[in-house]
């Protein structure tokens, strides 16, 4: 799958504030929400939250990937935001995360949702990548960065 088709300038954020865990899952699923109309923010909140108590998608080295599915989602919809400050997310090496690639799958898309997360992991495994994610300061940079870096996640 192209990054780009799952990701817009719209949902690329640059330094979001947010103090906890639920406080920036609460203000990734208004940023979603906002961008899809077929989609609400409480319904995607309660998912990566239910999610989120199954195990933390905090994949070490200051990134996480929270997902979910959504029955009302139609396409697979990312958003990669980056912290103006690292928070506690729980993750497996007990670092803060301050970068997030949220993923919003269709609730029947199994194999596509495993696969772009799959994807997604070794995308961020790159620390270069990383670096210049923590160094860039605009949304339309951190787009462009994102889907110019690797051109496919699969």
């Amino acid at each position: 799958m192209q990054l780009d088709n799952i990701l817009t300038p719209e949902r690329c954020h640059c330094g979001l504030t947010g103090v906890s865990k639920k406080r920036i899952l609460t203000n990734i699923s208004e940023l979603i929400a906002q961008q899809n109309e077929q989609l609400e923010a409480d319904e995607i909140f309660n998912a990566l939250m239910a999610r989120e108590q199954l195990g933390s998608t905090g994949l070490g080295n200051g990134i996480a990937i929270p997902h979910c599915r959504v029955s009302s989602c139609q396409e697979i919809i990312g958003s990669l935001i980056t912290l103006d400050s690292p928070v506690d997310f729980d993750a497996i090496d007990g670092k803060p995360v301050d970068i997030l690639f949220a993923l919003i799958v269709p609730e029947l898309k199994t194999d596509e949702h495993l696969k772009t997360l799959a994807g997604l992991a070794e995308l961020f495994h790159d620390e270069n990548f990383c670096v210049k994610l923590r160094d860039t300061h605009d949304n339309n940079d951190l787009y462009n960065l994102a889907v110019t870096f690797k051109s496919r996640v699969e």
